[in-house]
C-alpha cells in the first residue's frame, strides 16, 4: 500500500471527526447539566487534537503535532479547572487564603 493511496482515508476520517465534533458542540449546548456541558467540552478537545494530528499527517507537516500537543495540554488544564470549580465552588486551594 502507497502512501497516496491513505489520503483519502485521513480526509474521510477527518470529516467524520468533524461532524461528530459538531454533534458533540450541540451535546454541550444543550446539555441539561454543567457535568454534561464540561464533558462534551472534553470530548470536542480530544476530537480537535486527533483532527490536528491527522491533519498533519495527510499534510506531511510536523508544526500540526506541535499544536495538537499544546492544544490538548490546554484542553487538560481547563478540564481540570473547570472540575475544581464544578465540585468546590472555588478556585482557590488551601494553600492560597
Amino acid at each position: 500500500m502507497n502512501e497516496w493511496s491513505l489520503i483519502p482515508l485521513f480526509w474521510g476520517t477527518l470529516i467524520f471527526l468533524l461532524i461528530n465534533a459538531f454533534a458533540c458542540l450541540w451535546r454541550g449546548l444543550a446539555g441539561p447539566t454543567l457535568p454534561d456541558r464540561i464533558l462534551a467540552a472534553n470530548v470536542i478537545g480530544t476530537k480537535t487534537m486527533v483532527v490536528l494530528v491527522l491533519l498533519g499527517l495527510a499534510r506531511e507537516q510536523g508544526i500540526w503535532l506541535d499544536v495538537a500537543l499544546v492544544y490538548g495540554l490546554l484542553s487538560f488544564t481547563v478540564t481540570l479547572v473547570a472540575g475544581r470549580l464544578l465540585e468546590t465552588g472555588r478556585l482557590k486551594g488551601a494553600w492560597k487564603q
